[in-house]
């Protein structure tokens, strides 16, 4: 599922390698590609799926795909844990991380290493809850890259999942289509300099399971009370199970 879209159709390099030098490629100007392109509106989705963890509390969280930190730091505003981990493939997008946690001097709350879904490196039962923004759908295997998550997470903790999903209703879905496919494109080139990345993002946004398929998915590995949360017409969802 999901596997046979690649940022550079390599014949040689798994999905990962590929998705781990895309990001590598892009980290400089990741933040303020994602900022610019989405209209800011990335931030406000950011804050409105942290918010549903407030009712657990969560004290040692796992954000997976962290990339620069983006969600875990909002996470640490919003719901103040004692300790956060940021797990990511792209060693350039941990740096951007390292550098920010370092000017914030959040070093002694948010720490960062090499990592990913599908293999990670802590005992089961561990988290309190876990978050991935934007991260889901470029899983080499997204059925075990949940598996694992729900693996490491305590039971009764709560995962929150923020993805792009594709709108439905007309004219939204035209719109979002014609920039998606023509706008975004053409200005990730323009800004990040590398020309797969901003070609991938729709194409892997178009081949994601999402709404209820996804649901379904995280049900199959054992999460409960699932629910999806759509926002802003569809673009992007959030999605909360329990364990």
């Amino acid at each position: 599922m999901n596997e046979n879209i690649t940022p550079y159709q390599s014949e040689t390099a798994t999905k990962k390698e590929q998705v781990a030098s895309m990001f590598d490629n892009i980290s400089k100007k990741y933040d303020f590609l994602n900022h610019f392109l989405s209209l800011g509106i990335d931030i406000l989705w950011r804050k409105r799926a942290i918010r549903e963890l407030k009712s657990i509390k969560p004290r040692v969280m796992l954000d997976v795909a962290t990339g620069t930190g983006d969600f875990a730091f909002e996470a640490i505003t919003i719901l103040q844990p004692e300790k956060i981990i940021g797990v990511d493939i792209s060693d350039g997008m941990l740096n951007v991380a390292r550098k920010k946690i370092a000017e914030r001097n959040l070093g002694g709350v948010f720490s960062v290493q090499m990592g990913d879904s599908e293999g990670l490196h802590f005992d089961n039962d561990h988290f309190d809850a876990i978050t991935v923004a934007f991260g889901v759908r470029n899983y080499e295997n997204l059925e075990k890259g949940l598996s694992d998550m729900f693996r490491v997470l305590k039971p009764g903790g709560k995962i929150v999942i923020l993805e792009f999903s594709k709108p439905r209703a007309f004219p939204i879905k035209q719109a979002y289509n014609f920039y998606f496919k023509q706008i975004l494109p053409h200005f990730g080139k323009l800004f990040s300099k590398d020309n797969s990345a901003y070609t991938y993002l729709p194409e892997s946004v178009s081949a994601f399971p999402d709404g209820d398929a996804f649901v379904e998915l995280m049900e199959k590995v054992g999460f409960k009370q699932t629910k999806e949360i759509r926002l802003t017409f569809g673009i992007s969802t959030i999605y909360t199970g329990q364990k």
